[in-house]
Parts: structure tokens; sequence; C-alpha cells
């Protein structure tokens, strides 16, 4: 060891387990990469296949080629759905140009997609509890006939909701949200609408729970906690809110690059956790990069077990 490295003050690290990627975004991530061995470079993708600019760039690097709307999809290119999920006029435009495309909306999402038409067909009104501008969120109305949902995102936007019917309600909820202010939102509207339908299970994904329940064991052990995901990730953001509501502060880091040791504030332990969309190499490297300023020692905490695996299309695999 080298007097530098002697110098070094110790910092120690307190890794969540889960952390990272998700059954549904790996999933989406071997759609892409499959497909790519399928039909060969280019394969188009609508939208960012999961919101992590690593992950798109590698796909990109391989062949994957992303774009925000069909209409930049070429005739006869094979086309992906990102993960978060389409509106029904996107298939339908597809097949009308005879476009191949492949569906890598994650199976939960797609319950929710599947819940939203049950209640539209039996004329509720949805109440979608989500962020406005959300490719789920758009996904979701896309379900639907035009004024059979309207969106809240808070308990105050729930408290000024007036339902036309108030005993033919019904509520579905984005799968990425904070577990605890969608449970404040589904109360309120619980007790203005106490005949209110809500789905038998609830939309938040277990693995947006799961993390959400990890980070929080983190920030009670932690000066500081470090989140690994992107600005508009939605499940990254809310595990930052998670610890920052529990008097932790928090830093989301899209690479380890980003970080400004000045932030650390003379921490002395730190946890660290990543989005759902998030591969464990950037954690790794983040690790690495604390590692060239301080001696680290780690520790895992580990709040759930995770073994969920979801199936790939089978044009992909047959």
């Amino acid at each position: 060891m080298t007097e530098q490295e002697s110098k070094k003050p110790p910092l120690k690290l307190i890794l969540a387990a889960p952390r990272g990627f998700c059954a549904g975004v790996d999933r989406a991530i071997n759609i892409v990469e499959l497909a790519l061995k399928k039909y060969g470079a280019p394969v188009y993708v609508r939208h960012e296949i999961v919101h992590n600019k690593f992950v798109v760039d590698s796909l990109k690097s391989k062949g994957a080629i992303f774009v925000e709307e069909l209409d930049k999809v070429p005739d006869n290119a094979p086309v992906i759905f990102s993960a978060h999920g389409v509106p029904k006029s996107v298939p339908a435009a597809a097949e009308a140009r005879q476009l191949e495309y492949v569906d890598a909306t994650c199976p939960l999402v797609s319950k929710v997609h599947r819940q939203a038409e049950r209640y539209s067909s039996t004329d509720k009104h949805i109440v979608f509890i989500g962020h406005a501008g959300h490719p789920e969120v758009i996904g979701t109305f896309g379900q639907v006939p035009q004024g059979h949902i309207s969106l809240v995102e808070t308990a105050e936007d729930a408290q000024a909701f007036v339902a036309k019917d108030p005993d033919n309600l019904a509520y579905l909820t984005q799968t990425t949200l904070s577990v605890d202010d969608t449970a404040d939102v589904i109360n309120v509207l619980k007790q203005k609408y106490p005949n209110i339908e809500g789905p038998k299970s609830e939309d938040i994904c277990y693995a947006t729970s799961n993390r959400q329940a990890a980070v929080k064991i983190l920030a009670k052990q932690s000066d500081l906690v470090i989140v690994i995901g992107a600005r508009n990730s939605s499940n990254s953001m809310r595990l930052v809110e998670s610890s920052e509501k529990l008097g932790t502060p928090a830093i989301l880091l899209a690479r380890a690059e980003d970080l400004d040791f000045n932030w650390l504030h003379q921490a002395k332990t730190i946890g660290i956790t990543a989005g759902a969309s998030a591969p464990e190499i950037l954690v790794r490297e983040l690790i690495d990069h604390l590692a060239s300023r301080y001696e680290v020692s780690e520790e895992q905490v580990v709040s759930a077990e995770e073994d969920i695996e979801f199936k790939l299309p089978k044009s992909l695999v047959s």
C-alpha cells in the first residue's frame, strides 16, 4: 500500500438488495437483443426501451435505432414497443403499415391495461393515479375511449376531483409510484367515494415496492444515499424521495462520473441503490470511483428476495 493510499479516509458503503434491474427491464432488453439476432441490424425501437442512457447507448451500439414515433420507422423494418407500454393506436398503426412488431411492454403494465379495459367495458369512469406525460400514463390512457379516464397526481388532486357519477368509479395506478404517496391518494378517493372500485392487488409493481422498502432501511443507517438512475425514470426518482422523507439527503446519479465529491459532506456511511432500469455495472462503477478517494468497506442489506422471470415473446424464442 502506498503512502497516498494509506491516507485515504474510511467510508462505509451499504448496498441495498434488491436493487437495479427488475424482471420487466430484463425482458425488454432481451427482446431487443433477440430481435437484433433474428432480424439483423437495424431494429427500430419506439421510445427508450427503458429509461437509462447507458442501456440505450449499449443497444444502439449493437444496431438498435430509437425513435419517438412510428412514422420514423421505415417500411418493412421491424419495430419494438418499449417496456412502458403504448396506446392501442400504435400497434394498430403498425398493422396498417404491415410492420412486423414486438411488444416489450412489461407484463405488470399490461395487467393495468387489461384492468382499464375491463372497467371501461362496464362504463366505469377510471381515476388513474400517475405522473402526467409519463409514457406509462400515455399508454394506459390509450387503452380506453377518450373521456373514460381522468388523471390525478396527488392527494390534493384527488380531493379536488369531482366525479360525474360517484357510484360508478374505479381507480388504477402507474406501476412506478411512491407506495406511501399512492396510499394517501387512494385513501382520499375512498373517503370521498366509498363505492369506488380498485384492483384486487396493488398496481405498483413488486420491484418498485421492494426498492423503496430497501432504500428506507438504507436511509436509517446512512448519512447520505446515492441512487443510480435517470431523471426521467419514475421509480428512480421515487427512491430519492423515499430517503429524503426520512431526513436522509439523497443524490440521483446517472453515472459515477457525475459525482461531485464535495456533495459527500464528510459522510462516513453512504447507502447505495439503483433504479429498476439501472444495470449493476453502474453500481460497481460508482463503488470503484469512491474507492479512488476512500478506503471503502461494503455491506449489503437484504430486505427482499426476487426470483420473478417473465416469458419472452414466442416469435423471438421459437
